[in-house]
């Protein structure tokens, strides 16, 4: 327990520490920083939207596959 909450602790000082560096730097310090988070944050999405788009194909490609075999175990039931 007391290393979560150290561990919270050091967070939120970290946190602190760059709020106060953010708040007293130029603002075209501030604007390099906000150029950061943005190009970050799309390039997460951009991942994230590929994550989804490859689970997607896979999916349909198990929905194939279960497919494929229903319509192979079906032919051979009413071949018996």
């Amino acid at each position: 327990m007391s290393t979560k909450r150290n561990g919270l602790l050091a967070l939120l000082g970290l946190g602190a520490l760059a709020w106060w560096k953010y708040k007293n730097s130029t603002p075209e310090e501030q604007q390099m920083v906000k150029d950061k988070i943005n190009t970050a944050k799309d390039n997460f999405n951009k991942w994230g939207n590929d994550l989804k788009n490859k689970a997607n194909e896979v999916a349909q490609q198990v929905q194939q596959k279960v497919d494929q075999s229903k319509t192979s175990v079906e032919d051979s039931v009413n071949q018996s």
